[in-house]
Order: structure tokens, then C-alpha cells, then sequence
């Protein structure tokens, strides 16, 4: 793939940041319920609240990024990020736990649409090429650090915290040493001005954004489960916090290997992401429908790969389909509405999920989520009908 330098390193920044953090969300359900003896209920309030601030900071991000550029905005993030997880690390008791976890959430949501946004502005013409490959970066570092965390928490929760500082660390040395692109304010500033010279357009261009962002919303919303609810579910049944690292394991490894598999079908139909949304939903509901009648590991993995196989069809055409309806100058904005989307699905997802299992059970659940999923075909059919013409 010929990316420019600079996105290289956006990549392998993304993954080495993806990895750090994934030694802690996958465990936050586990180690909430089983070592700080709070309800799954408030594990899902912990993890609402800190989506719902990395919703404020995937907007802020955005809307910064667009007015100052990105250096002074990802510099400002990191630093805030980096001193809550030194908290982290000395105190991660009940409740300063919860109140970092927030907190660094902001942070995580200002860096995320930031790293998008350079990623479109620098390689105008890489299309899904370009959001795939940080979509790749991610899911590497998802496998790598989920692998490790599985094995890590057996050993002691403390080194949870202390692997997720040092590799935020090294991240930040990237950042500060590589990503060496700034938008130009003047550029930026003319570009604002073209944009408001058609506004009903731009309206238009945002709308749409909205009906493919609530499809993301409701994917999520579904997808979260894994990392909440049927993580405590598969501890019931007797798996494995190991064997559930595999789950995520085997998530991140089929993400970079099949994509062999998939590609004919994403070039077929590369400029209709809609269609691309279609099959991916349709593959989320097959996944939750079979996971469901599942109580053994087996059973589990093969609904992981189905699901997989749906989150790569989904994921990245949202970021190219905000790249491709974003008006110039309104790039981080735009990456920013589909950031905060995905980040709201993981607000609502905990909490919904662990509310329905507390008061009923995991069957009613699912029940639930596949449900959800179904309306976001209704999204996806206004959003095509509002596209048209727009770009």
C-alpha cells in the first residue's frame, strides 16, 4: 500500500495506543463486579459516563482540530491523558477509579477524530484505503493487548495499569516526534468561508452523515456486549479469562488476515458504502442470533467470527463516508460526529445491557440488540435516498 510517511506512522501510532488501552476495557466489566464489588448495572454507569465524555471530546477534538490544527490539539489531549493514567496507577481503588476512567475518556475522545482527520487531509485520494489501514492499526492492537491482558489479570490486575502507561507513553514520543503535519490555519480559515457559501448543501451533506451515523450508533450499541455483559455471561458458564482474551484475539487476527476474503466484495462495491452497510448489519444480526443459543467457548468463537466479519464491512466506511461528505475545512468536525457516534454506542450499550440482564436475563438481551439491528436497515434506506446527488 503506498501511504504517504506520515500516515504510516499514524497507523503505527494508532495500534500502539489501541494496544495499551486494551489491557484495561476488556477487563473493565471483571474487574468492576469481581474486585471492586460493584453491580454490572453501575460497571455499565462507569463505562456510560466514560463514553459520554469521550462523545464531548470527539466533538471538541473535531471542532479544534479544524480551528488550530492538529498539533496543539493532540499535544494538549495526550498530556491530559497521560496524567490520568499516572493516577491510574497509583490509585485505581473504588471510587478514584471510576472518576479516572471518566476523565480519561475526554482524552482518548479528542485524540481519536484528530488522527482521522490528518489521515484524510494528508492522502486526499486514499479513499477507504486510508481509514482501513487505521481500522487494521486498531484491531492489531486489539489482539495484541487483549491476548496479553487475559493473561496479565491472572497473574495481578496491577499490571493492567502499569502496561497501558508505558505503551500510552511510547505513543506520545510517536506523536511528538512524527506526526509533523499541521493543517494551515490560513488554508483552513478560506476553507470555512467557502464552505457556508452553500448551506443547504452542507445541510444536506450533514444530514446524511446523521442516518449512516445512527446505523454506527446501533452496531455498537450491540457490539459492546462482548466487552460487558457476555463477558461476565461467559464467566458464568465457566470460561476463561483466558479463553475470553482468545475471543478478542482471534477478533484482531482475522481482521488483518481475511481480508482477502472480503475484498472482492469491497471493491465491487467500492463507491456504494451503502450496500457495504447493508451486508454488515445483516452479518451483525446473523452473529447475535447464533451467539445467543450459545453456552460453551466453541460456540462463542464461532459467533466472534461471524461478528468479525460484519465489524469489517461497517467500521471502515464510516470514517470514508464522513471523509467523502465533508465540505472543506469541516474535516475534523465530520470525523469528529462519527467518533463521538461510536462512543455513544459504547455509553448506552453497557448500561442498557446491564440493566436488561439484572432484570431479566442474557436471552432477553439478545433479543433486544437483534431487534435494535433491524431498525438500522430503515437508516441505511434514508440514508441512500438523502446521498444521492450529495457526492
Amino acid at each position: 500500500m503506498n501511504m504517504p510517511r506520515i500516515v504510516w506512522w499514524l497507523v503505527i501510532g494508532m495500534a500502539i495506543n489501541v494496544t495499551g488501552s486494551s489491557f484495561l476495557w476488556p477487563m473493565h466489566t471483571i474487574y468492576m463486579n469481581e474486585f471492586l464489588d460493584q453491580s454490572l448495572t453501575t460497571a455499565g454507569i462507569v463505562l456510560m459516563l466514560n463514553a459520554l465524555t469521550g462523545v464531548i471530546g470527539s466533538l471538541f477534538g473535531g471542532w479544534v482540530f479544524d480551528r488550530i490544527g492538529s498539533k496543539k490539539t493532540l499535544r494538549f489531549a495526550m498530556l491530559f491523558v497521560l496524567v490520568c493514567l499516572i493516577g491510574l496507577v497509583i490509585n485505581h481503588a473504588w471510587p478514584v477509579y471510576a472518576i479516572l476512567l471518566i476523565l480519561i475518556g475526554f482524552g482518548y475522545g479528542v485524540i481519536v477524530p484528530v488522527i482521522y482527520a490528518m489521515a484524510g487531509v494528508v492522502w486526499p485520494s486514499g479513499g477507504r484505503k486510508t481509514f482501513n489501514a487505521i481500522y487494521l492499526a486498531q484491531n492489531l492492537g486489539v489482539s495484541i493487548g487483549t491476548a496479553a491482558a487475559g493473561f496479565v489479570a491472572q497473574i495481578s490486575f496491577d499490571y493492567i495499569f502499569y502496561a497501558n502507561l508505558i505503551l500510552f507513553v511510547v505513543f506520545v514520543f510517536i506523536a511528538f516526534t512524527k506526526f509533523n503535519y499541521e493543517v494551515p490555519q490560513e488554508d483552513t480559515a478560506m476553507q470555512t468561508q467557502l464552505t457556508n457559501i452553500n448551506v443547504d448543501m452542507n445541510r444536506t451533506r450533514f444530514v446524511s452523515l446523521m442516518m449512516a451515523c445512527v446505523v454506527f450508533f446501533l452496531c455498537w450499541t450491540g457490539y459492546v456486549q462482548w466487552q460487558t455483559t457476555i463477558a461476565t455471561y461467559t464467566q458464568e458458564l465457566n470460561i476463561s479469562l483466558s479463553q475470553y482474551g482468545i475471543l478478542w484475539t482471534a477478533n484482531g487476527l482475522l481482521i488483518l488476515f481475511a481480508q482477502p476474503l472480503i475484498r472482492p466484495i469491497v471493491n465491487r462495491f467500492e463507491d456504494r458504502l451503502n450496500i457495504q452497510l447493508i451486508i454488515g448489519l445483516s452479518i451483525f444480526i446473523i452473529a447475535f442470533v447464533f451467539t445467543s443459543f450459545q453456552v460453551a467457548f466453541t460456540g462463542f468463537l464461532i459467533g466472534m467470527v461471524i461478528m468479525t466479519f460484519g465489524e469489517m464491512f461497517v467500521w471502515p466506511a464510516l470514517p470514508t463516508i464522513a471523509n467523502n461528505l465533508a465540505p472543506k475545512g469541516k474535516q475534523g468536525s465530520y470525523q469528529g460526529v462519527v467518533t463521538s457516534t461510536a462512543t455513544l454506542g459504547r455509553a448506552v450499550g453497557p448500561l442498557l445491557g446491564g440493566m436488561i440482564v439484572d432484570a431479566y436475563n442474557m436471552q432477553v438481551l439478545f433479543f433486544v440488540i437483534v431487534g435494535l439491528l433491524f431498525i438500522g436497515y430503515i437508516f441505511i434506506a434514508l440514508f441512500t435516498k438523502r446521498v444521492k446527488g450529495v457526492v
